[in-house]
């Protein structure tokens, strides 16, 4: 009668068989990052050789957990990307867990713990305190020391050494701002985020770059509010009373906001007031008017972030750099032609 498989791996007797140490061993038994494939099948192959039964089909085939933290996703755009990184990360038999920060909820910091406390192989942050140039960037230091990869979306900081990826900021507002100008329009407003924020201090430089390379002074045409609708209305409300006739968004909620303060005055979209988002999320085809907006690429930003972990996780470190995607201007009916 054959001898049974023993369950329990003695990590001596495996580490010394696949010729690594015993700490490797562990790694791989526990789906631990760190080990290259070629250590991983060098464990498992040991295993079999000395009558051991193998992990559970996810870590045998390097499959294992990858935490996502997002901010809450009442965005659209949120769900968009983290639909994306789940697709690629599924390809690669990772199962992503999703952690997002809602007020009164949990803050990164704890999904932080509760991911790395379940084991996961690697973290994506998304539009995280990362992007906050006012908060402590230490703690990424902390996560890497744990011998934890990760990657981070949108935000760069060089204070913090990890892949990044990044939509063009810049070259978004160079685009509005060109196609906003051709159409007439010279009183041009944005409407952004809080300026602590990475892509709103990115955005607002810009557009003032762009309206100073058109002649045009947009230095007391930018108004900060909040990432929302109730922010992109208040913020279109100060940009109104200063004569704007065209406002660049830094969200397309914050656009559906703009587009509420004009016709709260009476106004017409795109009669009286143009208005450009930014994300391209998934209903600003089917806004009244559709919405002309900046999309952002996130089918290739996700595919770069999730390319980036797997590096990082497979022990093949990716450059410590910011990988910039360029948007794309998607023309539709909120914006029309100044009137002389």
């Amino acid at each position: 009668m054959a001898e049974a498989r023993r369950t329990t791996p003695r990590l001596a007797d495996v580490a010394a068989h696949a010729g690594v140490s015993e700490a490797t061993v562990s790694r791989v038994l526990n789906g631990k990052p760190g080990p290259s494939p070629t250590t991983r099948q060098a464990v498992l192959a040991a295993l079999d050789v000395l009558g051991y039964e193998r992990p559970g089909r996810p870590r045998e085939s390097g499959a294992g957990l990858v935490g996502l933290i997002t901010p809450e996703l009442s965005n659209p755009i949120f769900p968009a990307m983290a639909q994306v990184i789940e697709q690629v990360l599924a390809r690669h038999d990772y199962i992503p867990v999703l952690g997002t920060q809602t007020p009164g909820g949990s803050t990164e910091d704890e999904l932080v713990d509760v991911f790395i406390d379940r084991g996961v192989a690697g973290i994506v942050f998304v539009s995280g305190l990362h992007a906050d140039m006012t908060a402590d960037h230490e703690r990424y230091a902390r996560i890497a020391a744990r011998g934890v990869p990760f990657v981070l979306i949108d935000g760069y900081s060089d204070r913090i050494a990890a892949p990044f990826v990044s939509v063009d900021d810049e070259a978004a507002m160079r685009m509005a701002v060109d196609h906003l100008v051709q159409l007439g329009h010279e009183r041009i407003g944005l409407a952004v985020g809080p300026a602590r924020f990475v892509p709103a201090a990115r955005k607002v430089s810009g557009f003032l770059d762009a309206m100073a390379a058109r002649g045009l002074d947009g230095d007391d045409l930018v108004a900060h509010s909040l990432f929302t609708l109730e922010g992109g209305q208040n913020a279109a409300s100060v940009l109104l009373d200063k004569g704007c006739t065209a406002i660049v968004c830094a969200s397309d909620i914050m656009a559906f906001g703009a587009i509420r303060a004009a016709r709260a005055r009476g106004l017409d979209v795109p009669g009286d007031l143009s208005v450009v988002g930014f994300d391209d999320s998934p209903m600003t085809a089917f806004s009244d008017p559709p919405l002309t907006t900046l999309r952002k690429p996130v089918e290739a930003m996700g595919v770069a972030a999730v390319d980036a972990l797997l590096d990082e996780i497979n022990g093949n470190p990716a450059h410590r750099t910011e990988f910039v995607v360029q948007p794309e201007l998607v023309l539709r009916g909120s914006t029309d032609r100044r009137d002389a």
